[in-house]
């Protein structure tokens, strides 16, 4: 990662400026939320998606394209806020969340505010692409929420419908990411796409690496087994479930469905998981997914933004958090 800010480190520093002017408002109280939410700052990677492909077809970064990492980040805050009040999250990153400190109906008006603010960002400049690549993705977010919602409930999840899911809910936005970034600089239509589908197959990869952490001990800030306890079909266990016999397959069933709040019986789907070869399967998925995105991305002259995104890319399939 250090290499990477390096690459793009003035940008980065100018897009955390500009992001900050653009959330700012005249009402005192949203401009308190909308510096704490500034100030929490994630890894930043949508954003550093964006200036590296935008970078991979002009040395020269343009406003368009610091518009298109605002609208981006934008974009995911309004959702992360929104996605906390519907899950009652107290937490975010190891801080408060918005709803937490402010109750859901301020949370609510505040992700309101981020996704007008990033729609007039990109309609008063007239970045009318950017708005339809960025607006596809809210709307492929919203159906992958609505399609998990409705497919947990029967614990019935297939391994296509947990990929589909998983490409519209989290994907789709690290690919909008990437095409806004190459649109901005090529305004190129197939340069576009090309940069959206790798986008789409590092976000594949992105979020099965966060369903692995659920089986895992390492210390990210999400405790190991959140997922059963939420009743959420992540791959690891639809493998297991796949694959496991009918009378381990029903006690799974019935520890998720009735018992996923005690965590001896959590720590015993897990177990089950690992003995099954789940974890394997997950992982052998989540490096295939990573490298079909690196063939799109090698499809482009080498130089060291190329050499940058594929840092990137292995950065989110190697991350210890």
């Amino acid at each position: 990662m250090d290499d990477i800010k390096h690459l793009i480190g003035k940008e980065l520093q100018d897009f955390e400026s500009k992001f900050a002017d653009s959330v700012k408002s005249h009402v005192p109280l949203l401009d308190r939320i909308m510096h704490y939410i500034v100030k929490r700052k994630g890894k930043q990677i949508r954003p550093m998606f964006v200036l590296l492909s935008a970078k991979l077809f002009s040395d020269n970064i343009q406003e368009s394209t610091y518009r298109a990492a605002a609208l981006v980040e934008l974009l995911h805050t309004a959702t992360l806020v929104h996605d906390d009040v519907v899950d009652d999250a107290n937490e975010r990153r190891g801080l408060f969340s918005i709803n937490a400190l402010w109750k859901n109906k301020i949370a609510v008006l505040v992700g309101d505010y981020l996704l007008s603010k990033g729609l007039l960002l990109s309609l008063n400049n007239n970045d009318f692409r950017t708005l339809q690549i960025l607006s596809e993705a809210v709307k492929e977010m919203s159906e992958g929420e609505l399609l998990q919602i409705e497919k947990t409930r029967k614990l019935n999840i297939k391994e296509d419908i947990y990929f589909e899911i998983i490409r519209r809910k989290t994907a789709s936005l690290l690919a909008s990411a990437c095409a806004a970034g190459a649109w901005s600089s090529s305004n190129d239509d197939h340069t576009t796409e090309q940069m959206r589908l790798f986008g789409e197959k590092v976000g594949i990869a992105f979020q099965i690496k966060d369903d692995l952490f659920d089986y895992g001990s390492a210390k990210i800030g999400k405790p190991t087994g959140i997922d059963i306890r939420e009743k959420k079909m992540t791959l690891p266990l639809i493998y297991t479930l796949e694959h496991a016999s009918t009378e381990i397959r029903r006690k799974i069933i019935n520890i998720v469905k009735n018992h996923n709040t005690e965590k001896d019986r959590v720590e015993e789907v897990i177990r089950l998981v690992k003995a099954s070869g789940g974890i394997d399967y997950t992982r052998q998925k989540m490096f295939e997914y990573r490298d079909e995105a690196l063939a799109i991305l090698n499809r482009f002259p080498e130089n060291a933004v190329r050499n940058g995104l594929e840092s990137l890319v292995r950065f989110t399939t190697d991350r210890t958090f």
